[in-house]
């Protein structure tokens, strides 16, 4: 999701041609390659879109795959021309002009962005130290794959997690000139020709790809997504189409072939990226074994289509608006995500309410204004006058001052070095979700650690009268000879929680609204781990249930089946569904929790979704907040009343708790 090649990189100086190319049909057109700027703004808008909100387009994370195209086309088109005409690359000159382009937008978003976070939600601050060091340096993606972090389910908010594909970008940047070179080298000692050149660079691009089907993991993916080695697909098939496109065949585009398909190419193309975008989701293992490839290739089409010769294609992408998006498209994803994170803590809001929307509104149009002020005043003059030009500007600028004047930005400046270093310094290891589930989770093991064990409590339990059908131990844990259907509302020594985080997060309040309740939860749990537990749990489960998994690898119906299975039809059941801000699969997930309770009598939904408010969630838009605890304890107390009403046909008074 890194535009940084823009109109600067769009234009490529024409040079003379060499003798491979003098059979040629055609002469590459020169200056601008029009279409692209346009093609870039399609993408950003894809990668904002997605980033505001998932449901809305949930493959729009792959908009990250069409700026890679483009980058790989557009570099090594300068780069084979620049050798062609002079027999060699001016590396120092390639690097500062890269330089010049990523480093001063950067260096304003980073503090800027630290600084307004702090005063809005600490947590945004959580692991901003790495965060910052991987920005300045472009090393975020290997950083946070060290860290561990999970760009689809982190459980807290990143500031600058969307750098982690400038990163993978920038490295492109520093290696493959260097690789170029080499390849250039071997063309002109063994006289390879263009086709066989191409196909080594695609060969690049096709391991990398095979290497991220091989390293993908369903509960993870952001090895696969973050690494550099596993994401040069489409970087490398951008560097393979520009060698066949600058060389004597121009790609095949003046043959017949392309000539009759290319109408049908450039529509293919498109409904191939309209149907990713739209239909791709970031929970899908096809999505990155398939969907990442497919989109590369569709887009490597439509670079081919809008540079090759005007047409309709080209007449929209050189539009006005998306002209003006696609300059300012590096600017626009450096600060978009900062500000909707931002926006998120100061504005809280739930998603599909008129508040969000005109949160996002907001968003957008903070981020176009804060983009377009970076282009016309930092990124522009920079890449104007270059770095020591534009020393020498501020410092011809600040000598015009009176000595009042410089003192007043000299201590300004110095101030605000200060506070920036004291809240990078101060800064939080972990989010105050994570604190608390911590806490929360200590509280459970020494829950589990002063209740007996089964056997110990059976040994301890009154003998049981024969032919009772109800007799009952006094934890609320019933024999399955004597085990018959109650659907009375259960009291708190009755129920027995399994779950993830999300009930580790809401143990105080679980307590508070079902004394005696029995806790077995953990972070990072799944499904299949849910399975496990109740399977260990079966001689002393109790005869109310509440399931809660699927925050982190979403819904397995054939796993909640035999869960479901394993506690048999004679216990009440509540499957708590699921919320998360930034999880395009959670329409998905809950609709497949709804049927499977509607096919079991005896389980039915806590429907936290619904039941949530913007309040009730902690910073990460994902954990129960103080409030939203006893909001999460309460749908379920709600859940077993309507599951008891509906079989016993007595509705459950329940007494209002005071919350805090």
């Amino acid at each position: 999701m890194a535009p940084t090649s823009t109109t600067e990189d769009a234009t490529v100086a024409s040079v003379a041609p060499s003798a491979s190319t003098t059979v040629a049909p055609t002469r590459p057109p020169r200056g601008h390659l029009s279409g692209l700027d346009g093609l870039r703004a399609l993408a950003i808008i894809a990668v904002i879109v997605f980033h505001l909100d998932p449901d809305w387009l949930p493959g729009g994370f792959l908009g990250v795959d069409i700026f890679f195209v483009i980058s790989g086309f557009l570099i090594t088109t300068l780069l084979v021309r620049e050798h062609r005409s002079t027999g060699r690359v001016d590396l120092r000159g390639f690097w500062t002009r890269r330089a010049r382009r990523l480093l001063p937008a950067l260096v304003i978003v980073v503090p800027v962005a630290i600084l307004i976070a702090r005063t809005v939600e600490t947590d945004l601050l959580v692991g901003i130290r790495r965060q910052a060091v991987g920005a300045l340096t472009f090393s975020t993606n290997w950083l946070e794959i060290a860290h561990g972090s999970n760009y689809f389910a982190a459980t807290s908010p990143q500031l600058f997690m969307n750098f982690w594909s400038l990163a993978v970008e920038e490295q492109f940047y520093l290696f493959w000139p260097l690789v170029a070179l080499a390849l250039l080298a071997v063309h002109r000692r063994f006289a390879l020709t263009e086709e066989v050149m191409a196909t080594l660079v695609l060969g690049i691009g096709v391991a990398s790809a095979l290497l991220m089907v091989v390293s993908f993991d369903p509960a993870n993916a952001t090895r696969a997504y973050y690494g550099t080695d596993t994401h040069l697909f489409g970087l490398m098939l951008g560097a393979a189409l520009a060698i066949m496109w600058t060389g004597p065949v121009r790609a095949w585009t003046a043959t017949a072939q392309w000539r009759q398909r290319r109408t049908w190419l450039i529509w293919g193309s498109v409904v191939t990226i309209a149907a990713l975008l739209l239909l791709a989701g970031e929970g899908s293992a096809w999505t990155f074994r398939l969907g990442i490839p497919l989109i590369s290739i569709a887009t490597a089409l439509l670079v081919l289509a809008a540079v090759e010769r005007p047409g309709p294609l080209r007449s929209v992408l050189e539009l006005a608006p998306l002209v003006w998006i696609g300059t300012r498209s590096y600017g626009i994803y450096l600060w978009h995500w900062p500000v909707i994170l931002i926006i998120n803590q100061d504005i809280p809001t739930n998603a599909g309410t008129d508040e969000f929307i005109w949160t996002r509104v907001w968003a957008v149009l903070v981020t176009l204004a804060l983009a377009d002020l970076s282009f016309r005043f930092v990124e522009t003059p920079v890449r104007r006058r270059g770095f020591r030009g534009t020393l020498r500007h501020v410092a011809t600028s600040l000598g015009s001052l009176s000595l009042g004047g410089r003192r007043a930005i000299t201590g300004t400046v110095v101030a605000v070095a200060a506070v920036l270093a004291f809240v990078v310094i101060t800064a939080p290891d972990i989010s105050r979700t994570q604190q608390m589930i911590e806490d929360n989770q200590t509280r459970i093991a020494q829950q589990s650690d002063d209740s007996p064990s089964p056997d110990a409590s059976a040994a301890s339990a009154p003998a049981k009268s024969s032919g009772s059908d109800d007799a009952e131990d006094r934890d609320g844990t019933l024999d399955s000879a004597d085990r018959k259907a109650d659907f009375t509302m259960p009291t708190g020594d009755e129920m027995q929680i399994f779950g993830d985080s999300m009930v580790v997060g809401a143990v105080p309040a679980l307590e508070y609204y079902f004394p005696g309740v029995r806790i077995d939860a953990q972070s990072n749990r799944q499904w299949s781990d849910g399975l496990s537990a109740v399977t260990a749990a079966q001689d002393s489960l109790r005869r109310a249930v509440v399931l809660a998994f699927g925050t982190n690898a979403g819904t397995d119906p054939e796993t909640v089946e035999a869960i479901l299975d394993e506690i048999g039809p004679d216990r009440m059941v509540v499957l708590v569904n699921l919320h998360a801000d930034r999880l395009s699969r959670i329409d998905g997930d809950n609709s497949a929790l709804a049927e499977i309770a509607e096919e079991h009598p005896n389980v039915t939904i806590a429907d936290w979704d619904s039941a949530v408010a913007a309040e009730d969630l902690q910073p990460d838009g994902i954990h129960p907040s103080l409030g939203g605890a006893h909001t999460y304890a309460a749908t379920i107390r709600q859940a077993f009343a309507d599951l008891s009403e509906q079989h016993t046909g007595t509705a459950v008074p329940l007494k209002d708790l005071p919350r805090p």
